[in-house]
């Protein structure tokens, strides 16, 4: 990573995080993957809560009309430009499916220092388009059939409830961290499985009910993934710690 980048390793930032965890009573957790890399870590499973972020329904919304219109196939990327979200595997498998033959792949945000240079074989081919930071994602997702975010870590992308809350299907990695049972609204592929991926772009593009039956699934359950829906879980979340220390007490 470039110096100074907030994902850059930083050894006194990171003894100070690791010390506040140590510290805390309990860490919250706000996707599957994040609890592992806590429980690979040492950290006992009663330390850790799962709960969840959400979406502005208000600001991501479908539009019905262009879901019924929409020729083509469309494959969005939305986030900071950098290998820790997996673009490059993205491009490799968009570039082995049947999917750059006739489909788009935009690519939203900027790209750190270098990256765009190592992958720039792959970015030069026709169907690719380079948006740079754009200010109108939600509208590029109601313009697009689906998210590809293929992260290698996350803690829970927003961009993934963001997607599905206007209208895309997604196709992500099991550390996305993504509100989303594979098969039943979305595709789920193992980390840095290029090849898995690749079936899975190429099988939303050549079987188009799968790709509606999963859209009408996503769609059918994102009042559960709404910031008020986030909200009634912390909620929870805190009856739940002041229950069990009550008892402890008792």
């Amino acid at each position: 990573m470039p110096p100074g980048h907030e994902h850059a390793y930083h050894e006194e930032i990171l003894q100070i995080e690791e010390a506040e965890y140590a510290a805390a009573d309990y860490l919250l957790c706000p996707s599957d993957f994040v609890l592992t890399t806590f429980l690979d870590a040492g950290h006992p499973s009663q330390k850790l809560i799962r709960h969840q972020y959400g979406y502005d329904p208000k600001v991501y919304l479908v539009d019905e009309s262009r879901i019924q219109d929409r020729n083509g196939f469309t494959m969005l990327f939305v986030g900071g430009v950098a290998p820790r979200k997996g673009l490059h595997y993205a491009l490799e498998a968009w570039l082995n499916s049947p999917a750059h033959e006739d489909g788009k792949f935009l690519i939203a945000g900027e790209f750190i220092e270098g990256y765009a240079e190592k992958l720039n074989s792959m970015l030069c081919h026709p169907g690719v388009r380079r948006l740079g930071h754009r200010r109108d994602v939600a509208e590029l997702m109601r313009k697009s059939d689906i998210l590809v975010l293929p992260s290698i870590e996350e803690g829970s992308a927003l961009v993934t409830s963001e997607a599905r809350g206007s209208g895309c299907v997604l196709l992500v990695s099991e550390a996305a961290g993504a509100i989303c049972p594979h098969m039943e609204n979305a595709l789920v592929h193992k980390v840095g499985d290029v090849n898995e991926l690749t079936r899975h772009v190429t099988l939303l593009h050549n079987d188009r009910s799968l790709l509606s039956r999963l859209r009408s699934s996503s769609l059918n359950s994102i009042d559960k993934i709404t910031w008020d829906a986030a909200g009634v879980r912390l909620l929870d979340v805190h009856h739940e710690v002041l229950s069990e220390k009550q008892a402890k007490k008792s």
